[in-house]
C-alpha cells in the first residue's frame, strides 16, 4: 500500500516504518525459520522472490504493512541502518471487497530477543489506530493458529472476541467491533503515538 510509504509511527516500545527493500534481507532470514513458517502459514521464498513480494505488497492497495522496529535498539544504535533494529512486522489486509470497513490484522515478532516484552501489543494497537483514523476501518479480524496461545491471549487482551474456529485450517478467528467506547479506549491507549514523515525519520538515530 503506497498510502503509508512515507509514514513513520513512533510509540514507546516500537517504531513502525514502511516495508522497504532495505528490510528484505533480514526478513528473508527470519522466514527461513520453520517455526515462523508454521505460525504464519508461509512457504519459504528465495531472496529474489522476497524482493518481488516486498514490491508487490508496496503496490497493492489492499495490503498495509509496517516493519516493527525495537525503539530501544533504535535509540541506542547510531547510524542510518534499520536492519539491526528490526523486530517483526504488522499487517492489515482489506480482504472483503464487499465490506471496505473490515480489515484483517496480523503481527509477527520474529526476533526471539524481542518477544515477551509487549512489542507485539503496542504494534497492534498502533496499527488499529492507523486503520481507524487513516483507512476508515470499523471492524477488525485476526486469524490465528490454534496452537499459538500467546497470540490468542494478546488479541483477547486487546478486546478481540473469538467468533469462529476452523478445524480444517486449525485456526481461530477473533473479531473487534470498533464501537464508540472501543474507539475511545483505543485513542486512550495510543495517545502517546506520534506520526512523522518517514524520510525525515530515517535520518534519526536507528
Amino acid at each position: 500500500m503506497r498510502l503509508n510509504q512515507n509514514i513513520l509511527l513512533l510509540g514507546k516500545k516500537v517504531v513502525l516504518v514502511p516495508y522497504t527493500s532495505e528490510h528484505v534481507p533480514r526478513y528473508h532470514e527470519w522466514m527461513k525459520s520453520e517455526e515462523l513458517q508454521r505460525l504464519t502459514a508461509s512457504e519459504p521464498l528465495t531472496l529474489e522472490q522476497e524482493y518481488a513480494m516486498q514490491r508487490s505488497w508496496r503496490d497493492d492497495p489492499d495490503k498495509c504493512t509496517f516493519i516493527v522496529l525495537d525503539a530501544e535498539k533504535r535509540q541506542a544504535q547510531p547510524g542510518p541502518s534499520e536492519e539491526s533494529c528490526m523486530a517483526g512486522d504488522v499487517n492489515l489486509f482489506l480482504t472483503d471487497p464487499g465490506d471496505p470497513s473490515l480489515g484483517e490484522i496480523e503481527v509477527m515478532i520474529a526476533e526471539p530477543s524481542c518477544r515477551g516484552q509487549g512489542l507485539g501489543t503496542e504494534a497492534v494497537l498502533m496499527m488499529l489506530l492507523y486503520g481507524v483514523t487513516r483507512l476508515g476501518l470499523t471492524k477488525f479480524e485476526a486469524k490465528i493458529g490454534q496452537g499459538n496461545e500467546p497470540s490468542i491471549r494478546m488479541f483477547r487482551k486487546l478486546h478481540f472476541e473469538q467468533v469462529a474456529v476452523s478445524s480444517v485450517f486449525q485456526e481461530v478467528t477473533l473479531r473487534l467491533m470498533m464501537s464508540e467506547p472501543e474507539r475511545q479506549w483505543l485513542l486512550e491507549q495510543t495517545s502517546h503515538v506520534q506520526e512523522k514523515p518517514y524520510r525525515e525519520g530515517t535520518s534519526e538515530p536507528c
